[in-house]
């Protein structure tokens, strides 16, 4: 399979790129062709690519590729979890994030002095290696709510509505309709009609340690500020405020016998319900009997 793309690089006044947009990419029979202007000048470079399928599987090596794999995320063209992305950190620089494009570290300071002398606005975002979501793609049927919470490289399907206290990470997000109010972190995929609620959270890849990586199934409910460590299969209920990380003790309950485990023993269950013992504090798990739904006049999103 090839892989064509075409993209748009900013520049810095001392050579360096800042980002690389990706509007035309051609990916075996999937074409999104999106049309790449003529440049001028010397802040912006067109960029060409021709990759075949070990290109997704190599590390990073620089900037252009880190973008690409970003990209390839967002437009949905491969899974997360499927690509190599080591080196990624190492090769996209930390940049100024601005209502007036990406600027350079280097130069912000002269950049922001002369927005006040010429009545210019320039309104900071964030400073970070990463930049949002839908300055480069805007996913066909899903709802942000703040889209400064929603990270280029992340995967939104159809009928994603994401509210303001919800974040998605790049590598990470949705395989169908899914309410997030809560945090998928880098890595984490969710799986259809499932439920992050207000504050809850995933426990991602990226630091802490943790090198395994979470899943949510189908149909899941993860209740306010909880949170998991270990994977839930389809069916699974976590109570408002449980986290349950690896090494949590869970008392399974089956009929009239129980067993003291760690979490980790049952990562990937399915129709399982997680609570904690309001009087002994035990965390309890025992079949789940109710099956999380959404609400789907909140998921379409034309």
């Amino acid at each position: 399979m090839k892989i064509i793309t075409k993209g748009i690089a900013n520049i810095s006044s001392k050579g360096e790129m800042l980002d690389v947009f990706f509007p035309y990419v051609e990916f075996g029979e999937e074409k999104i062709l999106g049309e790449i202007p003529k440049i001028d000048n010397n802040s912006m470079k067109i960029v060409e690519i021709s990759w075949t399928e070990k290109d997704l599987e190599r590390p990073i090596e620089n900037i252009v590729d880190a973008y690409l794999k970003l990209h390839l995320l967002s437009y949905k063209l491969v899974l997360p979890n499927s690509l190599n992305l080591d080196g990624l950190f190492l090769n996209i620089p930390n940049v100024v994030w601005t209502n007036q494009g990406p600027i350079s570290l280097d130069e912000i300071d002269e950049r922001l002095i002369a927005s006040k002398i010429n009545k210019n606005e320039l309104y900071i975002r964030s400073i970070d290696k990463f930049p949002c979501l839908t300055d480069y793609i805007v996913p066909k049927k899903v709802r942000i709510a703040d889209s400064s919470r929603v990270r280029l490289g992340a995967y939104l399907s159809e009928g994603t509505t994401i509210m303001h206290e919800g974040f998605v990470n790049f590598n990470a997000g949705t395989l169908g309709e899914a309410m997030i109010e809560g945090r998928i972190s880098s890595g984490v995929v969710v799986g259809v009609n499932s439920d992050l609620g207000g504050g809850s959270s995933t426990m991602g890849t990226l630091s802490g340690g943790n090198n395994t990586k979470i899943s949510i199934g189908d149909n899941c409910l993860l209740g306010a500020n909880s949170g998991i460590g270990i994977s839930l299969g389809d069916n699974c209920t976590v109570e408002a405020g449980l986290y349950i990380t690896a090494g949590t003790k869970i008392t399974i309950l089956d009929g009239k016998d129980s067993k003291l485990i760690k979490a980790s023993e049952i990562s990937g269950i399915e129709n399982t319900l997680f609570f904690r013992d309001s009087t002994t504090g035990k965390v309890i798990a025992k079949q789940n009997k109710k099956i999380s739904k959404l609400n789907k006049e909140l998921h379409k999103n034309d």
